[in-house]
């Protein structure tokens, strides 16, 4: 890992991948769905105190009558100011408006976490850089099926899209 770059807020917006209830209580490595949420959460709340934006996305399965039991953001993570996104693939991206509502506020660079690394954040991420966006990925910010999927994503993909930092290292200028 590395320091991560010092953050214009007025161009930066941290993206939150799948931290819905059921997603959240999954068996996840190399850590709990709970620690990412907690991770996640002081992220947003740092985010929102410096004015840059807060996106939480999350899936719905279009081949399905009613969404599963547990398909919504986790209670209280969402706040009032904050973009919800509604995907329907893995990537947060194709046909749900992100990269406009992005534009209209100026953003350039776009911090990462979620669940699952090598899922739905990965490919959110690849779009993100084929757009052009600035990267940056929170590891501890994180968590896959296995730890092995997190670590691939982590040492070996991210590195090559953007910059790969902890939470402790995420600093606004």
């Amino acid at each position: 890992m590395t320091a991560a770059p010092v953050l214009d807020p007025q161009r930066t917006a941290l993206i939150l991948v799948d931290l819905m209830e059921r997603v959240v209580a999954l068996p996840l490595e190399p850590r709990k769905g709970t620690e990412v949420l907690s991770v996640a959460e002081e992220l947003a709340g740092a985010f929102r105190a410096a004015g840059a934006p807060v996106v939480l996305v999350r899936v719905e399965r279009s081949s399905v009558a009613e969404q599963p039991p547990g398909s919504g953001l986790v209670p209280g993570l969402v706040t009032d100011g904050d973009l919800e996104v509604v995907k329907h693939t893995i990537g947060a991206f194709q046909g749900t408006g992100l990269d406009e509502c992005l534009r209209e506020r100026g953003v350039t660079t776009l911090v990462f976490g979620g669940i699952a690394t090598n899922l739905g954040v990965e490919s959110t991420a690849r779009a993100a850089a084929d757009l052009g966006y600035g990267l940056v990925f929170v590891e501890d910010a994180m968590a896959a099926f296995t730890a092995a999927e997190h670590e691939a994503s982590v040492r070996l993909d991210f590195p090559r899209l953007g910059t790969v930092t902890s939470s402790s290292a995420v600093t606004f200028g």
